[in-house]
């Protein structure tokens, strides 16, 4: 096993802990921001179309879980394997998993993996995925939290050995504005900018902080229309976001759909559904169904409108690693 103190200085070995042990650790999340910048104290990767994943292992079989603290094993073996074949019995990383369609990551590909809860199943979709790895949260028994990310990363490209699915996310340094043109010229998601000096800190802050080039973000269903002509399930889906005041509506979703997705989630909206709406805000829709805010769907979009509606919205996938309650506009 790699000695840690070894690959530190005193200051840094004077930040390390023990690990109390366990295979999770509630992951940081990044901050959407509209200005970018570029700062040699901070750092910048791709920001993958994918699913968030924390992986670890405590003296058995390594465990993935998703951002809401899900086991995802069954969805993802390979990548399980990967790691157990790494010989490290305690670690935890921090990453994001995802498929590829051409040479671009794919949110609505990753959707035939992420949702089953059988191994031999995941495998026989012939969907590959691939485990971005970014963060060594804890290795060998010791905490690393507490060491600045420059360090973490340092000391994840000294402990792994990344072939795939395994693959280290490579990151730059300083020119973020540049990247950043660079990475909406290549069709990519955008960028997470993250301070190389600071520590490891759970939960949404302003140590990382996302430039978009395309809008998305997710979305809680509250409802759904009628279909219209030769259409089945349903029309559209009617969706909002969290604030102080309860569920606000944010529009409707009518494209982004084909017929096993209109046929999966019309059975999972049927399941759910209430007389009354769950939005605080009046909705005058024909032909609307009300649901229980449970299902939390991944929307892309080009803008928000004055009114604060979504413009050209279009259904992306349900996402299963974050709570209902949580979404809110980004």
């Amino acid at each position: 096993m790699t000695d840690l103190a070894g690959l530190l200085d005193e200051e840094s070995r004077a930040a390390l802990r023990a690990w109390p042990g366990g295979t999770w650790y509630p992951p940081a999340l990044a901050t959407l921001t509209r200005h970018e910048f570029s700062d040699e104290n901070w750092i910048y990767e791709r920001k993958l179309d994918g699913v968030r994943l924390i992986a670890g292992a405590d003296g058995g079989e390594p465990q993935l879980w998703s951002r809401n603290r899900k086991r995802v094993d069954p969805s993802y073996p390979e990548i399980a394997e990967a790691l157990a074949a790494q010989n490290a019995p305690n670690f935890v990383v921090d990453g994001e998993v995802v498929a590829f369609e051409g040479d671009r990551t794919s949110f609505a590909r990753l959707q035939r993996r992420m949702h089953l809860t059988d191994a031999a199943t995941a495998r026989r979709t012939g969907v590959a995925v691939h485990y971005y790895v970014f963060d060594l949260i804890a290795f060998g028994g010791v905490d690393l939290t507490r060491l600045p990310l420059r360090t973490r990363k340092r000391l994840l490209r000294e402990c792994f050995e990344f072939t795939d699915p395994l693959r280290l996310s490579q990151h730059r340094s300083g020119d973020g504005e540049e990247f950043f043109a660079q990475a909406c010229a290549r069709g990519w998601e955008g960028l997470i900018a993250k301070r190389a000096d600071q520590p490891y800190r759970s939960g949404r802050g302003r140590d990382w902080l996302k430039f978009k080039c395309v809008s998305g973000q997710e979305f809680v269903i509250g409802g759904y229309t009628d279909p219209k002509g030769s259409r089945s399930g349903f029309g559209a889906l009617l969706v909002g976001y969290y604030d102080s005041d309860g569920l606000r509506y944010a529009g409707k979703v009518g494209t982004g759909y084909d017929e096993r997705t209109l046929r999966e989630l019309s059975a999972k909206l049927d399941e759910l559904v209430r007389a009354d709406s769950p939005f605080r805000d009046t909705i005058r829709e024909p032909g609307t169904h009300w649901v229980e805010p449970e299902l939390v769907a991944e929307v892309g979009f080009s803008e928000w409108t004055g009114d604060g509606k979504l413009r050209h919205p279009r259904f992306s996938g349900l996402r299963n690693d974050k709570p209902a309650g949580d979404v809110r506009r980004e």
